[in-house]
């Protein structure tokens, strides 16, 4: 399939971001065909060039996540870089940034001017706390986000401080509703014959959206949800084990069927017919008797032997997977989420795949993270730059 045929085919994004939120939403875009244009700043560009672990110099996360853009470097306090950024907005269709609040207004790139010069733009704003009230100005990253927006303060077990995720989720989930908002606009500019409009998206409001019953709970009852491991508290069992061999389970049997399934896949038959475990509300009462069950019967046996048990009587389960388990993995496989990709100097690697799966339009990964820079002089040869401009640009430190 070609690029024209993917769904966001004709839409042109300019990116002015770095690190995770800005950068995944426009990536999400750039996977279904939206053309995305990546300004950096000349001889720095995006930190996450240089995040976490590097092959010849360059991040493995950066080729991910730079996957199908193009980058343009341009220097914003120059006046020549600022009129090209102006120029390649002007005709976007996408505008995603992820300054703090106030950062694009001082360069003359806020909301105002460029809805003015460009009516149908779409402008995602993702930012810490977002572009109104009293902590607008604070710096938030991720970490903040997910503290603010209560994901920490649950994650972890009751008699520890709380943990991290292990990722940084609350880029990501922001991300993601910037993603959302921006197709929504769209969507509305398109069927309604509206205008442009701004996407705010604040990193602790992405955490807090998808916090469950966290604030009705508190409303009305005035209950706290605290941390709880591994369990879903008031969910019962779900949970994780340890088999014999040292292997660490998922076991979700929170389904009154699945339950028996459960307790006769385990030689429980007596639980498996007790009266007062039919229900959620009876064996939630009982939480710790059953799984005090679940755990002396995983670790008596292996993780194969486990697993097998339960698929047998289709209970859902899983191993935890690490990284190489995904690898060996035939789901992983067939579903195509480990798709491979070459680097500059040739070497093969995988790299995640598509999601969502599209059956008619499905995304793709057609190229990895450009170098810096590297689309530069063909994007101001677009715009009408004429090569003597192109290079005095470059002699004046511009782009």
């Amino acid at each position: 399939m070609s690029a024209a045929q993917q769904p966001l085919a004709g839409l042109k994004v300019v990116e002015l971001g770095t690190l995770i939120a800005g950068p995944f939403c426009t990536r999400i875009m750039a996977e279904f065909g939206a053309e995305v244009i990546k300004v950096e700043a000349p001889g720095e560009g995006d930190p996450l060039r240089q995040w976490r672990k590097l092959y010849e110099g360059t991040s493995l996360w950066w080729y991910v996540q730079a996957r199908n853009k193009k980058s343009v470097t341009a220097n914003l306090k120059h006046p020549d870089g600022l009129a090209f950024v102006r120029r390649l907005i002007a005709g976007a269709d996408i505008l995603v940034e992820n300054f703090r609040p106030g950062v694009l207004e001082k360069f003359g790139l806020g909301w105002d001017k460029l809805h003015a010069e460009n009516p149908e733009l779409v402008m995602v704003r993702l930012s810490g706390f977002g572009q109104s009230g009293p902590y607008r100005e604070q710096p938030g990253f991720g970490a903040v986000g997910e503290s603010m927006g209560g994901l920490r303060y649950v994650t972890g077990f009751p008699d520890r401080p709380p943990v991290r995720t292990g990722i940084s989720i609350g880029d990501s989930i922001a991300a993601l509703w910037g993603a959302i908002g921006a197709l929504m606009a769209l969507r509305h500019r398109e069927v309604n014959g509206g205008e442009g409009q701004v996407v705010d998206v604040a990193l602790y409001e992405a955490v807090f959206a998808m916090m469950e019953s966290l604030a009705p709970e508190f409303d009305v009852f005035g209950f706290v949800r605290e941390r709880s491991g591994n369990i879903m508290p008031g969910i019962t069992p779900s949970n994780t084990h340890t088999t014999k061999d040292g292997k660490h389970l998922t076991i979700g049997a929170n389904g009154d069927a699945i339950f028996k399934r459960l307790m006769q896949a385990i030689g429980r038959a007596d639980l498996a017919d007790d009266p007062a475990l039919a229900d959620n509300a009876g064996r939630d009462a009982r939480r710790d008797e059953l799984y005090a069950v679940i755990d002396a019967w995983c670790a008596s046996h292996d993780e194969a032997t486990a697993l097998a048990t339960l698929a047998a009587a289709e209970v859902p389960s899983s191993r935890i997977y690490s990284v190489a388990d995904m690898f060996a993995d035939p789901q992983f496989i067939a579903r195509q989420m480990l798709l491979t990709a070459t680097l500059p100097d040739g070497r093969a690697f995988r790299q995640p795949g598509i999601v969502p799966k599209l059956s008619a339009t499905p995304g793709e990964a057609r190229w990895i993270g450009p170098e810096l820079g590297a689309h530069t002089d063909a994007i101001l040869a677009e715009l009408g730059y004429t090569p003597a401009a192109i290079t005095a640009l470059h002699a004046a430190g511009a782009v």
